[in-house]
């Protein structure tokens, strides 16, 4: 019997990472398509980031659509880990320059896409 909640089983830990790359380069490219897909259509969505927060996919969709092309404050990342629990659910967590982080839920809907579902920026305010 396998365990359904297998931590870290390879072949979805690729899978996510290949989707957040994808993501953070869409970022950088502002393309809206792959941003719009790579969020769950719904009004429970939400993203919290350092100037804007969303609530619901369609004001996700605003702030992508008025948002400047260009790398962002992501580019000097410090540590990125990904947890996987089987086949359906996953976490990414990105700290980056600035002593900041970001963290990002995966869920696999019933299509089989593995849309982000909740993306948060957390200030830290610790000195290191």
């Amino acid at each position: 019997m396998t365990d359904p909640l297998q931590v870290n089983k390879q072949a979805v830990v690729d899978e996510i990472r290949a989707l957040f790359e994808a993501y953070e380069t869409a970022l950088i490219n502002k393309d809206i398509e792959i941003l719009d897909k790579t969020f769950w259509n719904s009004e429970h969505t939400i993203r919290y980031a350092m100037h804007e927060n969303g609530y619901g996919f369609n004001e996700i969709h605003q702030h992508r659509v008025s948002r400047k092309k260009g790398p962002g404050i992501k580019e000097e990342r410090r540590r990125l880990e990904i947890l996987t629990l089987g086949d359906s659910f996953a976490t990414v967590n990105l700290e980056f320059k600035w002593s900041q982080r970001m963290c990002r839920q995966w869920r696999r809907r019933p299509a089989g896409k593995i849309p982000g579902i909740l993306t948060n920026t957390i200030h830290n305010t610790r000195k290191k």
